[in-house]
């Protein structure tokens, strides 16, 4: 059986304006100074484990040639292109359509572009360990991250007690409030929904039958298309009858055979400023700097990304969010760094959409 790996990569990453724009987001963007873009990070987490011949990537086709740019080993029929957002079950469904056009026989993982796991040997082991389940059983993985503190900003997996590293899922849970948080982490069976998936070409195909039959059957009409020089077009055609909606609401949260298997990986899914800031390297005055140039005068609890040869000096600020892009600047306090997304919009309405 062989391993592909289908990677979602089709948002804007509104929360991380102006670093990220519509024209560049956030996964094609190296944010920690590692040298690599998040894509690229995350093909490079798969690639020991899954041929370069077997990578999907599903995007925006605004996007194409920053994949192929990013990702050389990738050819163009591995870029599938969605003429516009329709959620993730839609895009996972294109993903695999396509796979079952050339093959019957296949385990297939689902992960984000644009998430962070620092322990890539722990990674490994637990992938391979999901990758040996689904290939013998008809089940829907989905890896779960152990719980490091009580965060509000997670979704979270409740399991069935019992024996074994994989245990049937529950239930999922919304993002709680600190209270609700604090009680799942006081319990063994609790971990946050990471958005990864793995499960058999089979065993996704019946779901998608069985719970989305809709979308499942407009993709299905396109199986003489996959593969051809009219597959855009096909795709173009059906994308808008597509419903809009998560395999989380759509197959994940109505299935009855869904596993998890709880993962220590270092993970985090990068969704915020703030969640940026908790990775990175401090000063002594627990400031995170990016850029060569920075003068941070009687400050502390900062983030700093300026322009690389540009000269940022700030004296007295204390518990904020400071990012400078050629076009924009944005100076925000990091308790409000919710609020980015909104005054992003805001900044499109005044200033034009190539701000934004």
């Amino acid at each position: 059986m062989k391993n592909y790996c289908i990677i979602m990569a089709g948002g804007v990453g509104s929360r991380f304006w102006p670093k990220s724009k519509q024209s560049l987001p956030k996964q094609f963007l190296d944010f920690l100074g590692t040298g690599e873009t998040l894509i690229q990070q995350t093909y490079k987490r798969f690639s020991s484990f899954v041929d370069d011949e077997n990578f999907l990537v599903v995007t925006n086709a605004a996007y194409k040639d920053l994949v192929l740019e990013q990702l050389p080993a990738l050819n163009e029929n591995q870029v599938l292109l969605e003429p516009e957002m329709r959620n993730t079950a839609p895009c996972i469904a294109y993903a695999v359509h396509k796979i079952a056009a050339i093959t019957d026989d296949a385990n297939l993982i689902i992960t984000p572009a644009d998430h962070l796991i620092l322990r890539q040997s722990a990674f490994e082991t637990v992938m391979k360990k999901c990758l040996a389940h689904t290939a013998n059983n008809n089940d829907l993985l989905t890896l779960g991250i152990t719980p490091s503190r009580p965060d509000t900003g997670y979704g979270y997996i409740e399991s069935e007690m019992g024996e074994g590293e994989i245990k049937k899922v529950k239930q999922f849970r919304e993002k709680p409030d600190l209270a609700t948080a604090k009680e799942f982490i006081s319990q063994e069976n609790f971990s946050w929904n990471s958005g990864m998936f793995v499960w058999s070409l089979k065993t996704i195909l019946q779901s998608f039958e069985r719970d989305l039959p809709q979308i499942n059957s407009l993709f299905a009409t396109g199986k003489d298309h996959y593969h051809t020089s009219e597959e855009q077009a096909f795709i173009d055609s059906i994308y808008h009858g597509c419903e809009s909606i998560s395999i989380d609401y759509g197959i994940m949260e109505k299935a009855d055979n869904v596993f998890t298997i709880n993962a220590d990986i270092g993970w985090s899914d990068l969704g915020t400023w703030g969640s940026v800031y908790t990775l990175m390297d401090k000063d002594a005055s627990k400031n995170a700097l990016v850029g060569d140039k920075i003068l941070l005068n009687e400050g502390s609890d900062n983030l700093v990304q300026s322009i690389p040869g540009k000269v940022t000096v700030i004296d007295g600020l204390h518990d904020f969010i400071v990012v400078d892009t050629t076009e924009s600047l944005m100076i925000i306090r990091k308790e409000k760094e919710q609020e980015i997304k909104q005054l992003r919009a805001k900044v499109g309405e005044q200033f034009g959409n190539d701000f934004i």
